[in-house]
C-alpha cells in the first residue's frame, strides 16, 4: 500500500537556510512540560519498552499478527501519516535555523530525510508503515554527534510538537520513544 508523499527531489538544507536567515528562533514556553520528562529526555535516561533496540527494523522482529495488533494509539494521537509528515517537516525546519546543528544536514538530501524520518516515526509510534531505512547506528557512523547536539535537535523536535499544537502527553510519548534510541546516535566518548 503506497503511503502519501510528495515528489522526490533533492534539496540541501542550505537552501533552508537561506529563506530563513536572520528570521531567528520562535521562543516557546515549555514550563507545562513536567520537569523529570524534560530532564530524562535530555540525559536520555527513559528507556521504552516499545522500543526495539536491534538493528533490524520492527518490521523483521515482529510477526505480522503483532504488528496488526500493536498499539497504534501514539500513531493516531499524531495524525497519522499526513500528521507525521508535517510534524518532521516543521521539524526540518527548526534545524534549518539552528547553527549548532545545521552542519550535519548540509550535504543531507532533505526529502529523503524527511521521508525516511516519517517513515521511520509511522513505524515506531504503531503506524503500518515499514521502515527500510538503515539502524541509527550506521545512519549516524562518523557524524560524531555529541550529547549537546543531541540535545539540540530534542529541543527542536520539542518546538515543532509545540507548532503542530499536539498534547504534551502525546509529546512525552514520543520523546520517550526517541530518547532511547540515544545511545545509537551519540558518538560514544560523549555518553557517560
Amino acid at each position: 500500500m503506497p503511503l502519501p508523499g510528495r515528489p522526490a527531489k533533492r534539496a540541501c538544507m542550505a537552501r533552508y537556510r537561506l529563506v530563513f536567515k536572520g528570521a531567528g528562533m520562535r521562543s516557546y514556553n515549555i514550563a507545562k512540560r513536567p520537569l523529570w520528562v524534560l530532564a530524562a529526555v535530555l540525559a536520555g535516561s527513559i528507556h521504552s519498552g516499545a522500543v526495539a533496540h536491534s538493528a533490524a527494523p520492527l518490521s523483521a522482529t515482529i510477526a505480522p499478527t503483532e504488528l496488526q495488533q500493536r498499539d497504534n494509539s501514539l500513531y493516531l494521537a499524531l495524525g497519522e501519516y499526513q500528521g507525521l509528515s508535517q510534524l518532521m517537516e516543521a521539524f526540518v525546519l527548526a534545524i534549518a535555523v539552528d547553527e549548532r546543528v545545521i552542519h550535519h544536514f548540509e550535504r543531507v538530501d532533505i526529502e529523503r530525510f524527511h521521508q525516511m524520518l516519517t517513515l521511520h516515526l509511522c513505524e515506531l509510534t504503531g503506524g503500518p508503515c515499514e521502515y527500510t531505512g538503515a539502524d541509527m547506528v550506521e545512519v549516524h557512523r562518523g557524524m560524531r554527534i555529541s550529547s549537546a547536539e543531541f540535545n539540540a535537535v530534542v529541543e527542536n523536535l520539542i518546538t515543532a510538537m509545540q507548532q503542530q499544537q499536539l498534547s504534551v502527553s502525546t509529546q512525552n510519548r514520543l520523546l520517550a520513544i526517541l530518547a532511547a534510541m540515544q545511545h545509537e546516535i551519540v558518538y560514544p566518548q560523549e555518553q557517560k
